[in-house]
């Protein structure tokens, strides 16, 4: 009898480390998705603040007039690979967790890259200078 009794705590205990390691795995699952979540709208919502203050600065620096520039600090996040401009449009080209994302931000004013932007991230330091009927945008 006493063997009975030590055979079935030991199988209930299975049952229950085995129901609690299930569980806890599928928080680990759970949370793992959510936080790649969280880092990519962390990434677009950085990159779209990053879009905007080149495009307004870009406005304004248009509006002055030819002589004006302007040197603007503005942080680019991580996975973006390209850069460029396409009809007023500055698009930017993003690795996230879904796959590669296009994004495209659209200017009231012509632009032009001068140059490249380094596509590295961090701290980016930006030159926009007024032309006749353009804006360039060059990194510095």
């Amino acid at each position: 009898m006493i063997r009975k009794k030590r055979g079935q705590i030991s199988v209930e205990y299975l049952i229950v480390v085995s129901f609690v390691t299930f569980i806890v795995l599928t928080i680990l699952g759970i949370s793992l998705f959510y936080s790649t979540q969280i880092q990519d709208s962390i990434k677009f919502n950085q990159l779209e603040r990053f879009a905007k203050k080149i495009i307004s600065s870009a406005e304004s620096t248009f509006y002055s007039g030819e002589p004006s520039r302007t040197t603007i600090n503005s942080y680019l996040p991580e996975g973006v690979t390209r850069i460029e401009v396409i009809e007023n449009n500055l698009v930017f080209h993003v690795d996230s967790a879904g796959g590669t994302s296009i994004i495209a931000y659209s200017s009231k004013v012509p632009i032009e890259i001068n140059g490249a932007i380094s596509t590295s991230s961090g701290l980016k330091k930006i030159l926009i200078v007024a032309e006749d009927n353009k804006v360039k945008i060059s990194g510095i």
